[in-house]
């Protein structure tokens, strides 16, 4: 029997919004280009550091305040997705990686152009990119069945039929606001969470995975190590909070509750031989002895 340590999994979480759209003006004196940085208005928590949004000009002119190079084919369009930093004032920088945007250096931002003509935009969230939750120290998935009492009069046991489906949970992680790496990917910093409970305008769900048993894990069996089994669902935080204690890493907390179905999903290596529909092996013409098999990359 194998025992697996809690170190063996961790949260993977991906930003979600109602997909609310804002119309605004960007206006010439909105750009600042030695800072890399320009402002339209919004409600404030409609935008978070780490976003990534599409940009779109309403009356079909270019984004001319958004360098060239911003884009993959050279050339200025009418629409553009860039990863976003929000500083205190609510300025936006634009950035290409998740990671650059959560950090917000001037050194890596997009490149702005000062403009003449107001341009019209709308704004639409369009996070799509799942991260790690940095530094997760603990978490908790529980899944919840309703059950009806179908007992009659006259029976002599009680009977109840099961009904509907829901799930909650909690996660800790040790609190920062930078960006961080896990598992050789960028990870989604602690701080989120508190800035995700209090976003009135576009809400407080996310998608979440909760790996039980994560790739490269295990008691060294090589027919499991690279197998992955976790719990996939849709959530809303309905608490998070920060525990400051003296001498003590400064943790946040935070509650959540699922808002649809809740998967266990697993994925275990595939046999590395193709076979047909009745298991059989598929033989090679010029060697009837040996057999056809995948090609995995490296």
């Amino acid at each position: 029997m194998s025992v697996y340590f809690g170190h063996y999994g961790y949260v993977e979480l991906t930003r979600k919004s109602d997909g609310n759209i804002k119309t605004s003006v960007v206006n010439s004196g909105d750009v600042n280009t030695s800072r890399k940085r320009f402002s339209f208005d919004f409600d404030t928590g409609f935008l978070t550091s780490g976003d990534r949004i599409e940009i779109k000009s309403t009356d079909g002119s270019l984004l001319e305040f958004v360098a060239a190079n911003a884009w993959g084919i050279g050339t200025k369009q009418t629409a553009g997705s860039w990863y976003i930093h929000v500083d205190e004032l609510g300025g936006i920088r634009l950035y290409s990686t998740f990671d650059a945007a959560l950090e917000g250096a001037l050194s890596s931002a997009i490149t702005l152009e000062e403009i003449i003509t107001a341009i019209p935009i709308k704004v639409t969230i369009v996070n799509d990119i799942p991260n790690i939750l940095a530094q997760c120290s603990y978490f908790e998935l529980n899944t919840n069945r309703d059950v009806v009492d179908t007992t009659a009069l006259g029976d002599e046991f009680r009977s109840q039929f099961s009904s509907l489906i829901s799930g909650s949970g909690s996660f800790r992680a040790f609190w920062d606001y930078l960006p961080l790496y896990a598992k050789a990917q960028p990870g989604e910093n602690a701080n989120y969470l508190l800035q995700l409970a209090i976003r009135t305008e576009v809400g407080s769900e996310f998608s979440g995975k909760f790996y039980l048993k994560a790739q490269n894990t295990g008691d060294g069996n090589a027919t499991s190590y690279n197998d992955e089994i976790w719990y996939e669902c849709d959530a809303v935080i309905s608490q998070a909070g920060v525990n400051f204690t003296p001498g003590n890493v400064v943790e946040i907390a935070a509650d959540f509750v699922t808002t649809g179905p809740i998967r266990l999903r697993a994925k275990t290596i595939p046999i590395d031989k193709v076979l047909q529909e009745d298991t059989g092996d598929i033989r090679l013409e010029q060697d009837t002895a040996a057999s056809l098999l995948k090609e995995f990359p490296d």
